[in-house]
């Protein structure tokens, strides 16, 4: 089975085909079948979700995956939210991004540190599905007062889950 990634995010696509594998799954980015990358205007995850598996299925013609995401810190009211990617203003620029939510976390105590990584998947098998397969995670942890650890992607270097160390 063809399936199309609707991100162009080539880190994305090597975890999700890693995860894929064995499967009779193969899964194509949506760049490498001339897919720009579709508007999020989303008030939602799985809105986002849903508009960028739409537009990668209505121009392919293929079922089409897609994933929204972000972190949600309480102490921000849940920000950045679904403004993650783009939190410091330039989309996908992580350093930055971390750099500004440490500024704004600056004041807050330890136990008030509290944030959650959110993730919606939907799989659409055309673009008119009327019952596409949607599936959201939250996983729990706190804000560090500073980057640790190697590698990981995005907010990983500041995100503590103290259930696994």
């Amino acid at each position: 089975m063809k399936l199309v990634l609707a991100s162009s995010n080539q880190g994305k696509l090597e975890e999700l085909r890693s995860l894929l594998s064995g499967n009779g799954i193969e899964l194509v980015a949506q760049s490498d079948l001339g897919v720009d990358d579709a508007d999020e205007t989303g008030a939602t995850f799985v809105e986002n979700a849903l508009i960028k598996a739409r537009h990668a299925t209505r121009i392919t013609g293929l079922p089409a995956l897609a994933d929204d995401s972000g972190i949600c810190v309480d102490a921000l009211d849940g920000a950045p939210g679904l403004y993650s990617a783009r939190y410091a203003g330039e989309h996908g620029n992580a350093s930055r991004n971390i750099d500004k939510l440490l500024r704004a976390m600056d004041e807050v105590a330890d136990p008030q540190r509290t944030a959650h990584f959110y993730c919606v998947l939907v799989l659409l098998r055309h673009e008119h599905d009327p019952q596409p397969l949607i599936v959201e995670g939250q996983w729990n942890g706190l804000i560090l007062r500073e980057r640790r650890g190697q590698g990981g992607h995005g907010y990983d270097p500041v995100f503590f889950d103290p259930a696994h160390g």
